[in-house]
């Protein structure tokens, strides 16, 4: 290996490695939090509302009855949002944020 090459990688590296250990902004901060807040606000509606849990009382429900559950579709979305989408708009907003600093 050459190098230059191996002083760009470095270099690259250490750019990376800045770009991840540097603060979040409050914008990425608010989209990591929606998810988590949905969830809990799945799980307080589940709360506040238990008789919409048919898995609690399932006697006489048929099977889609079962899996229609809104409470822990909200819990379920809201996870979904936090490990699978959330991650790849924060990355936008770093490379945002990059591109404003330079």
């Amino acid at each position: 290996m050459s190098a230059d090459i191996a002083h760009d990688l470095q270099r690259k590296t250490k750019t990376e490695a800045k770009a991840k250990a540097a603060p979040l902004a409050l914008r990425a901060r608010l989209v990591l939090a929606l998810g988590p807040v949905t969830a809990l606000a799945g799980i307080a509606w589940a709360v506040a509302q238990p008789w919409r849990l048919t898995l609690l009382h399932p006697y006489g429900q048929g099977v889609m009855w079962l899996l229609a559950e809104p409470p822990l579709y909200a819990v379920l979305v809201g996870l979904l949002f936090r490990f699978v989408i959330a991650p790849s708009i924060v990355e936008d907003l770093r490379g945002q944020q990059r591109s404003d600093w330079e």
